[in-house]
């Protein structure tokens, strides 16, 4: 009796163990994306298009389903070129969806610069598109409450270009007319000022999300308030498209804007990325939206948001 118990144990231990994101799986991705070879993944270049691919192989190996047509790969026109965002979903137990967003696109590289000229953007934002594929990871064999939306947006350096044709795109609208919130991932590879284990929410004066997911965090997880508030952030950055739609949808970020050297310069490539604390901010992330339903999980804009 005491064998068969201790290898239910093991067994319970081992699929406990398989459900989180290993540090070395959020290696590989980030440092894939951010390598030399995707020459700083500019809007419009075939390397651009290599980092479209790759998340849509992610996605894939995640088994996720397309949000429309036959392919996670959704084209919009950039300077009448064929270029790509990347979206892919996952259903729950319920019709009901959480999106989790960020941009593969950065600023490329600089032909008058000696030396490194590659804008790597393992923060910007790289680390945004490898937070929500570690969530798609630690959904995989799971079923949640709420289904889920995976957007990896492209031209956000250029003018939020992406974000803004797939949110007016029609054909998600079954997705969109069912989103209770979108969380837009943008810069988290390092350890915020509230230390690790620790985000904060663009807009949080505009709506109860981060209070009704910090009701619900594990393991000391919790989403601040935006130290930066007077910046803005919040209509600045990839979500604004789907605020303009009425959707919940804020910015989460890591970024001390107080200590960060490496915004658009090419020193923002994986040395400067926190993966313990990128690693441990993602499985307590889907720890806490596996607590999540529409019953305890439903957030509201209050009347101060601008439309």
């Amino acid at each position: 009796m005491k064998k068969l118990t201790f290898l239910t144990l093991s067994l319970f231990s081992v699929f406990t163990l398989a459900q989180e994101v290993s540090t070395e799986r959020i290696k590989t991705v980030l440092a894939t994306l951010a390598s030399d070879e995707m020459k700083g993944r500019e809007i419009g270049t075939p390397e651009n298009e290599n980092a479209a691919n790759y998340i849509a192989k992610l996605f894939k190996e995640n088994n996720l389903e397309f949000c429309t047509g036959n392919s996670y790969l959704v084209p919009f026109d950039y300077k009448g070129k064929k270029v790509y965002n990347v979206c892919g979903a996952k259903k729950g137990k319920t019709d009901k969806y959480l999106g989790f967003s960020g941009h593969f696109d950065h600023i490329g590289i600089d032909n008058n610069k000696s030396g490194d000229n590659i804008y790597n953007g393992a923060d910007d934002d790289a680390s945004g598109i490898t937070t929500l594929v570690g969530i798609s990871d630690y959904f995989k064999t799971k079923k949640p409450e709420f289904s889920m939306v995976f957007m990896a947006f492209n031209g956000e350096e250029k003018g939020m270009l992406g974000s803004t044709a797939i949110a007016d795109d029609k054909n998600l609208d079954k997705i969109y007319n069912n989103l209770y919130a979108l969380f837009n991932f943008e810069m988290v590879a390092t350890e915020s000022q509230f230390g690790k284990n620790a985000v904060f929410m663009t807009g949080d004066g505009f709506s109860d999300l981060d209070e009704l997911f910090n009701k619900n965090a594990v393991n000391g997880l919790k989403i601040n308030a935006d130290p930066y508030a007077a910046e803005q952030l919040f209509y600045r950055s990839d979500n604004v498209n789907f605020v303009k739609k009425k959707i919940i949808a804020h910015s989460i970020s890591t970024a001390d804007m107080t200590k960060i050297k490496h915004y658009h310069q090419v020193t923002d490539d994986v040395s400067i990325v926190d993966f313990d604390n990128m690693t441990q901010i993602i499985n307590n992330f889907g720890k806490t939206l596996d607590k999540l339903s529409p019953k305890n999980f439903a957030p509201k804009y209050n009347d101060t948001v601008k439309f």
